[in-house]
């Protein structure tokens, strides 16, 4: 049986042995999927050792995504825009291929899962840090009309935008310096609704036609997702529906299928 896992610290609560246990079951699969928890300052130790005893593959979450970057002999060219990995792929000749997922993701499901479209829209992400880094390549190739990337530290955003701006066009702007009409998507790449907390968003971001995601998932509807909704925006999304798409991306690339994800979900949603 073939063994994969996923590495981090904390783990416990991971959904991602559940998720592809169901993908192997669905897919009809033979492979094993455990959560192992990693000592902060022994995770290249810990990859070395699943990889030496048979594993074929790795998906790595908080905090090792940037060390398992850095431990990867090959980098996919969504990975090295990301700067960050959360796939390991074990290659025929004993190499590592890091890959990262999250991208592709949150797209999947917002235009599979929830008929939405990026296309010639206009477009807020909130926050500058690694949920945002590596979702800006995907959001930026389905060709918005604008990408605005606001946060409390300017700087941090300044520097995303210059380093994506090939790709598209996209600005960087303080909270107090966003203004003007609603957006058409308001993404929120910060962990804030995990502390029950509300970026420091204007009213005027969200109007009648906004759809709002939050990257963040909670057994009731995120507190980003609660203000949207009492500001009147027309449909608000979970993280859910991304931690699932990114998993199946992750057993694409390594078990050469893509798992159906939509009955996932849902037994997802069901037992939240």
């Amino acid at each position: 049986m073939d063994r994969y896992a996923v590495m981090g610290n904390p783990i416990k609560h991971s959904k991602s042995p559940v998720i592809h246990k169901e993908f192997a079951h669905l897919s009809d699969q033979d492979m094993s999927y455990a959560a192992i928890l990693v000592d902060e300052s022994g995770f290249a130790e810990a990859v070395t050792e699943f990889f030496a005893e048979g594993g074929r593959g790795l998906n790595i979450t908080v905090p090792f995504k940037l060390e398992a970057f850095g431990l990867a002999d090959e980098l996919s060219d969504r990975a090295q825009r990301a700067g960050a990995v959360n796939t390991l792929i074990l290659l025929s000749d004993g190499r590592l291929r890091g890959d990262n997922t999250d991208g592709v993701g949150m797209m999947r499901d917002i235009t599979n899962n929830h008929d939405g479209r990026i296309t010639n829209k206009r477009v807020l992400l909130v926050g500058a840090g690694g949920a945002v880094r590596g979702v800006l390549a995907p959001l930026l190739q389905e060709n918005p009309a604008s990408v605005t990337i606001v946060n409390r530290t300017v700087e941090k955003a300044q520097v995303l935008a210059d380093q994506f701006s090939d790709l598209g066009r996209i600005e960087a702007v303080s909270f107090a310096d966003l203004s003007g009409e609603p957006y058409d998507w308001v993404i929120n790449g910060t962990s804030a609704s995990l502390g029950g907390e509300v970026p420091p968003l204007p009213v005027s971001v969200i109007g009648q036609y906004t759809r709002c995601y939050d990257m963040m998932y909670s057994v009731d509807e995120t507190t980003f997702n609660q203000w949207a909704g009492e500001l009147g925006a027309a449909e608000r999304y979970d993280g859910l529906g991304m931690l699932v798409e990114q998993a199946a991306e992750s057993f694409r690339l390594w078990r050469g299928l893509m798992p159906p994800t939509a009955q996932v979900i849902a037994s997802l949603k069901g037992g939240a």
